[in-house]
């Protein structure tokens, strides 16, 4: 069923971000369409986190669950049109996903990650346009925070493959784009993004909370700079 929901949910992404953009519509159509998306996923696709920590969320199951899949939609969308480049950053984050879901025993995330990386790779190797638009990134960090949200029901540590192989990276790729060029400034954040995923298979879970709940902070602190705002 999480197959269809996340199907159903990346038209509905698709849709609403293509009316919004030939109508020239006010921005919170885009997020009204992306809880809408998400919505259908935790519904139909019985997609939700219940437990952080052996804390029970309760009544705030729902509303973390889409404020978890909204914000990570919007990751990649901090400008209308980035350069193919940055499509190197949810390919690795997408590949983690997927390992970590793989030694899970999780399929609907390994296969889904695989098939996602696949399809961002033949995009960017039949595309001739130079940047990208809202429409494709958009979608990306959808099927990312989905892929996501669903390794979280299993153990709530896999916080760390969105933040530290995407969101941070991204966040350090913006902050050097207009100080090096957009190749060195990939290279620097994709290193990052790779260093930090390795890392995850390789260092003690209790640690890798203590970077989980810090990054957090950071990433929160940014968001009241409109330059590296995704939420």
């Amino acid at each position: 069923m999480l197959y269809l929901t996340l199907l159903v949910g990346l038209v509905l992404i698709v849709m609403t971000t293509k009316l919004t953009q030939k109508f020239n519509l006010s921005g919170i159509w885009l997020i009204v369409g992306q809880i809408s998306a998400s919505l259908i996923i935790v519904l139909f696709g019985d997609l939700e986190v219940s437990y952080i920590n052996q804390i029970e969320l309760g009544l705030l199951a729902i509303p973390f669950s889409l404020l978890f899949l909204v914000g990570f939609t919007n990751v990649m969308n901090i400008e209308k049109e980035q350069q193919p480049l940055i499509l190197l950053l949810p390919c690795i984050s997408l590949l983690c996903l997927s390992i970590a879901a793989l030694l899970m025993g999780y399929t609907f995330a390994s296969i889904s990650g695989l098939f996602a990386v696949l399809t961002i790779m033949l995009f960017a190797s039949i595309s001739g346009k130079k940047t990208l638009g809202r429409t494709f990134t958009t979608s990306i960090g959808f099927v990312i925070a989905v892929l996501s949200l669903s390794l979280l029901k299993l153990s709530f540590i896999t916080i760390y493959i969105p933040i530290f192989t995407l969101a941070l990276p991204l966040v350090i790729y913006l902050f050097l784009q207009n100080r090096l060029t957009s190749a060195q400034s990939m290279i620097i954040s994709a290193s990052v993004a790779v260093l930090f995923g390795l890392l995850m298979f390789v260092i003690p879970f209790n640690i890798i909370w203590d970077l989980v709940v810090g990054a957090t902070v950071i990433l929160a602190i940014s968001q009241f700079s409109r330059k590296y705002r995704f939420i």
